[in-house]
């Protein structure tokens, strides 16, 4: 052990004067996952009204829109997105394309977590919206949603996290995030195991943060209920 140079697996000095440089990109690291986040929202949860249908038009394309965003790589997606749509003539910047892949793909996962709260509230709720003359959207946001949202903020924070992580897959195509401008520094001072050290604190730092503010979430809302 003592024959280990650990200055070639973690260069502290280098990290120290590299910090502010990959900083610079986690507002694009947020924006990226908390733009996808908003957007996966809304999706999701039309798509999970669209997956627990009776209506064959309506259940049967979400069906299909889920099990695809969710069997393909979100590095395919974006990289289809960037690279291929350009040749029939529809072209987005990398930060568009970036946003937008992350939404279409965590708008699959977000409408499981959604279709499995709302199932999970008792069908007496609905029966008894009903006797009180409430319509479905009535009855959907007055009854059913502040249960069904409590039942899904731990999921959906674990959706956030993930997407906050997956955000770096944006530097393949070339989003100048964190983990981009940490590949910058690493390739210029021929140090990526450095680069690569201080990335993974940094995100867990970011992650940590937010694992807080879930906890706080699910306490207000049991409070709250």
């Amino acid at each position: 052990m003592s024959d280990i140079e650990w200055g070639l697996l973690f260069d502290p000095e280098l990290a120290i004067e590299s910090l502010p440089y990959v900083l610079e990109g986690i507002w694009l690291t947020l924006f990226i996952s908390m733009g996808s986040m908003l957007g996966g929202l809304v999706i999701g949860f039309f798509l999970a009204l669209a997956r627990t249908s009776k209506q064959p038009l309506l259940q049967l394309p979400a069906r299909l829109y889920i099990s695809f965003m969710r069997g393909v790589p979100i590095l395919v997606i974006l990289f289809l997105l960037y690279f291929a749509l350009p040749v029939i003539g529809i072209e987005f910047t990398a930060l568009q394309a970036a946003i937008l892949g992350f939404t279409i793909n965590s708008a699959a996962y977000i409408a499981e977590v959604f279709r499995s709260a709302l199932a999970s509230v008792d069908k007496g709720q609905w029966e008894s919206s009903t006797a009180l003359g409430l319509t479905y959207w009535q009855a959907m946001r007055r009854i059913i949603l502040p249960q069904s949202v409590r039942i899904a903020v731990p999921p959906l924070s674990n959706v956030y996290l993930d997407l906050i992580k997956a955000s770096s897959l944006a530097a393949m195509i070339t989003v100048p995030e964190i983990f981009q401008k940490a590949r910058i520094v690493g390739a210029r001072e021929y140090d990526l195991l450095t680069l690569l050290i201080l990335v993974a604190l940094i995100y867990w730092a970011i992650c940590s943060v937010m694992t807080v503010l879930q906890n706080y979430l699910e306490k207000r809302y049991a409070e709250y209920l």
